[in-house]
């Protein structure tokens, strides 16, 4: 939750969740063997279906959409998108409370796990899908649990429990230090005082260090590519157009001044990355299966020889365990068609500008949908949910246009839709990690339901949290949450079109748009050791409206990772993942006692403050008198 209120960016963790489950558990059933209080061992389906439990819920912190569509409903929001903003109406605002986020997740989380159940059969075993992710966890899990592993898997828990009392306790030692506003060392002008005015500094994050050592390098160096690019070079040149691009005076949060470019160039950024993965994921996913089906029908149905050579031993055997336990397709079907009911019933209720048959045309193409992102998933290991919710943010707020609230209904909708598909893909990831770890996938769909019900409870509370604590949603704060702001104004544009951009703005943004997807078809023709080194334009976006401080913090733990391998990769390769849990757990579960200080009014103690030579002058002359 921390890094979607932040960055908008939340790396996948499947492995950590593996990990910290081993770690745990392990360390769990020793103590309970020592007091004879446990007969058995720690198996690899256990530790399966605890990842699959924890995935499940930390998934919603994220694909839950707090810091996307639920944020973008609110009145915060819709006062920093411009209240004179066409489209952009008082009616459109929805406060978030506890009740109707829990509700709606409910609601809507489930029907991508019911979905595709029956279709598990053909991802993983009939198309043989390799689902990366999943794969990658399955691996890590069936090291876990071979004997060799007992003194590593020690020295693992040892790493992990280092950094994190460390992160822990760094997290704590800086909050004496940020008693104001613009306090603390994340305001440390690292790089000078005019590159702070920018957002060019390193804030001592701890939890951006972690996940920067487990995101792709890539990911990380794109970032500050696009925080260069945009904070260092277009910005500064935009605002001293300041009276003739846009007027004169206006606050920053304004979509008529250079915030708007700062949106906008983003969204175009994020579009053009995302529809052409989009229509190339989805050519990549129907040509598949064309090829496939054909080749199934033009190939004799008969076993010989040679079949049970290709399926025979470990194989074999984990088709058998994955095919035993069935799970009856007429509760799969009860199920979807029950939820679909009770949606389209109580959702418009929850927002009353939602029509019914809004709600039921997303329920009637969601399996289409589900199917397409988890094929598309087990091919390429990019989950597009989110560009699936952007067509149906676009597609419905225009349907529904600004008489009959289409902002709302834009967000609404995207949100039901990247629910469903998100969690069908996280599902099938499951499945591949059950299926190479001999798990019983009847274990692993009830501890995806479990974890999701889990996840529709945590994660509502965990975000009420961070809302009542802090001001989320500032541009200026700790907390930007960057999504909210962007998804409301894609939903703006929906509704209007392009008469909310600022002057030039729609020539930059198609620039920014033709750029995303030329430098997409070039890193797909170009060799891969050649589109290794060219950045990645969804991940240049993020800092063109939130700056580059969180970056530097990533490319720091790229650096890490980087040097570490140099030095000793095997070493590296194993604790490498225990050391970026440890610094995100650390100082993220530091988070909840700042919260809790905060809402109890307790202050920190000092303000540590950067101030300029003739800045500092001043404010002594001022004290002095």
């Amino acid at each position: 939750m921390n890094l979607n209120l932040t960055t908008g960016l939340a790396p996948a963790m499947n492995v950590s969740a593996g990990l910290l489950g081993f770690v745990f558990m392990k360390s769990w059933s020793k103590l309970l063997m020592k007091f004879g209080l446990l007969k058995v061992p720690f198996t690899r389906q256990e530790n399966t279906v605890i990842q699959t439990c924890i995935v499940a819920c930390y998934s919603l912190a994220y694909g839950g959409g707090f810091g996307s569509y639920v944020l973008g409903l609110n009145r915060k929001t819709y006062e920093r998108a411009g209240v004179n903003t066409p489209g952009n109406t008082p009616d459109t605002v929805k406060e978030p409370t506890i009740a109707w986020m829990i509700g709606f997740l409910f609601l809507v989380t489930f029907v991508g796990i019911i979905a595709l159940v029956p279709l598990r059969k053909v991802l993983i075993i009939d198309y043989k899908l390799t689902y990366p992710s999943g794969t990658a966890t399955a691996v890590l899990i069936n090291g876990f649990h071979t004997p060799h592993t007992d003194k590593v898997a020690r020295k693992q828990v040892r790493c992990f429990g280092k950094y994190f009392t460390f992160s822990f306790f760094w997290g704590f030692f800086q909050w004496f230090f940020t008693g104001g506003d613009d306090c603390g060392f994340e305001n440390l002008p690292f790089f000078g005082l005019n590159a702070r005015k920018q957002r060019f500094y390193f804030d001592f994050n701890m939890i951006y260090v972690g996940a920067g050592m487990i995101c792709p390098h890539l990911v990380n160096i794109s970032m500050l590519i696009g925080g260069i690019i945009s904070w260092g070079i277009m910005w500064p040149l935009i605002s001293k157009r300041e009276g003739d691009w846009y007027p004169e005076g206006l606050p920053d949060s304004s979509i008529k001044g250079i915030n708007g470019y700062k949106v906008f160039v983003c969204v175009a950024l994020i579009l053009g990355d995302g529809l052409y993965n989009f229509l190339k994921v989805l050519y990549i996913t129907l040509s598949t299966i064309y090829r496939d089906t054909m080749k199934r029908m033009t190939i004799p149905l008969k076993i010989n020889s040679t079949d049970v050579v290709e399926v025979g031993g470990i194989e074999q055997r984990r088709n058998e365990v994955f095919m035993k336990d069935t799970i009856p397709v007429w509760i799969a079907a009860s199920g979807y068609v029950g939820l679909a009911a009770i949606s389209t019933g109580v959702i418009p209720q929850m927002f009353p500008h939602m029509k019914w048959y809004y709600v039921l045309i997303c329920y009637v193409f969601a399996p289409v949908m589900a199917f397409c992102n988890a094929y598309g998933t087990g091919l390429t290991d990019q989950n597009l949910s989110y560009n699936y919710g952007k067509v149906a943010l676009f597609a419905f707020s225009a349907w529904a246009g600004e008489a009959h609230g289409g902002v709302i209904v834009g967000l609404v909708t995207c949100g039901i839709v990247k629910s469903f598909v998100a969690t069908s893909s996280d599902l099938m990831h499951d499945f591949k990690t059950g299926h190479l770890t001999l798990s019983s996938p009847r274990s692993m769909f009830v501890s995806q339901l479990i974890g999701n019900c889990m996840g529709c409870i945590i994660a509502p509370l965990t975000f009420w949290l961070f809302y009542e604590a802090f001001d989320v949603g500032n541009p200026d704060g700790e907390y930007k949450a960057p999504f909210a702001l962007i998804y409301r104004n894609m939903a703006i544009l929906g509704v209007e079109g392009l008469s909310t951009l600022p002057s030039h703005c729609l020539q930059i943004c198609c620039g920014a748009f033709v750029f995303a997807v030329v430098v997409n078809v070039i890193r797909d023709k170009v060799p891969a050791r050649i589109s290794a080194y060219i950045p990645l334009p969804m991940a240049m976006a993020i800092p063109f409206y939130v700056g580059s401080y969180f970056a530097i913090d990533m490319c720091l733990g790229s650096a890490i990772v980087l040097i570490w391998h140099k030095i000793n990769f095997k070493k590296a390769d194993t604790f490498a993942p225990a050391m970026a849990s440890g610094l995100i757990c650390g100082e993220g579960i530091w988070i909840v006692p700042a919260a809790f200080l905060s809402l109890a009014k307790v202050q920190p103690p000092i303000c540590m403050k950067f101030l300029s030579n003739q800045m500092n002058q001043k404010v002594d002359t001022f004290l002095h008198i």
